[in-house]
């Protein structure tokens, strides 16, 4: 099998493409990524220039040209590639809906013309909103609050149209938020952000009052989720997917206290009740089941492990804008 991998250079494309490319069942991966949000550094030691393993293609999927090439003889795409930090695109409408949803229809669009078999899309649970709900199927009507959340849910819709339209098979994955270590890992996610500022001694700074819910996934496991889609389209024949685990919802509040509790029982925690919290949604993850696929790893012993990572090969940011 060969596999493209938009935006492989990235946060959970770097813990993806080692996970590829030791699958026996894949000959070739092709990463496709303008370097926006990620780096050529976070390939290093995957064979890069090895033309039978792995191939690093520099292009941007706003430009379809860029696209179609990338995507030649390929059998199956995993596109990750999007503008992300969900809170920073109400300043970036537009760049947002020209790279999430412009994207991905130049995606789908080459995936119909050169007979891709099957398009694993990256969507996000972050398109629930702030939902009533503490059990939110794939049934629940999403209400997205950002410009993010909007793309990524129409351009659902634009893939399950071109699925039809074209031929191939298609799912999306509707992602938990991620936690814990890859090469390309970021720190702007609650988690990670949490870990690097009880690293640093700075008090963990929560928004209102701490009781919004979010489900969190470790970005392994989120990586071998869309692996598996990828590799056993077969068994992900429902158009869309919650992944996650029932068990990691947690109120951002229980985050800031395991944290605490892992790291530094000293550690202050403060909040910002007047700000505003963002999006809450607790979700289900029962249909997830019946792909056969299982995410591993636990919140709790993953912040100790970043923590960890973070000490040893001083990938701490310099500052916490970073």
């Amino acid at each position: 099998m060969r596999v493209l991998v938009t935006g492989g250079c990235g946060y959970i494309g770097s813990a993806l493409l080692p996970q590829l490319l030791d699958d026996e069942t894949v000959d070739h991966v092709t990463v496709l990524d303008n370097l926006t949000a990620g780096t050529p550094r976070n390939l290093m030691g995957l064979g890069l220039g090895t033309a039978d393993q792995l191939e690093f293609q520099r292009g941007d999927i706003r430009e379809y040209g860029d696209v179609e090439n990338a995507m030649r003889d390929t059998d199956t795409v995993i596109h990750l590639a999007a503008i992300t930090g969900a809170d920073s695109t109400h300043e970036r409408r537009e760049e947002t809906f020209d790279v999430n949803y412009e994207g991905t229809e130049n995606v789908v669009r080459a995936a119909g013309k050169l007979d891709v078999e099957n398009v694993v899309f990256a969507s996000s649970c972050n398109l629930y909103g702030r939902a009533s709900s503490t059990d939110i199927d794939e049934s629940v009507e999403p209400d997205p609050l950002n410009p993010y959340a909007e793309a990524k849910y129409e351009a659902e819709t634009r893939v399950r149209e071109a699925q039809a339209e074209y031929g191939f098979d298609a799912t999306a994955l509707r992602m938990s938020t991620n936690y814990g270590h890859s090469p390309g890992v970021r720190f702007n996610l609650v988690v990670n952000y949490f870990v690097f500022r009880a690293l640093t001694d700075r008090p963990l700074t929560v928004y209102g009052d701490g009781s919004n819910w979010r489900p969190f996934i470790h970005v392994q496991d989120a990586a071998s989720a869309y692996k598996h889609a990828a590799l056993n389209p077969n068994q992900w024949s429902q158009d869309v997917y919650n992944v996650g685990a029932n068990e990691q919802n947690y109120q951002v509040e229980t985050i800031a206290e395991i944290v605490q509790d892992e790291l530094n029982h000293d550690l202050e925690i403060t909040y910002l009740r007047d700000e505003h919290p963002g999006p809450s949604y607790h979700v289900n993850f029962d249909r997830l089941k019946e792909t056969g696929f299982t995410p591993e790893y636990s919140l709790r012993e993953s912040v100790r492990e970043l923590a960890d990572q973070f000490t040893n090969t001083d990938q701490l940011p310099t500052s916490n804008n970073d």
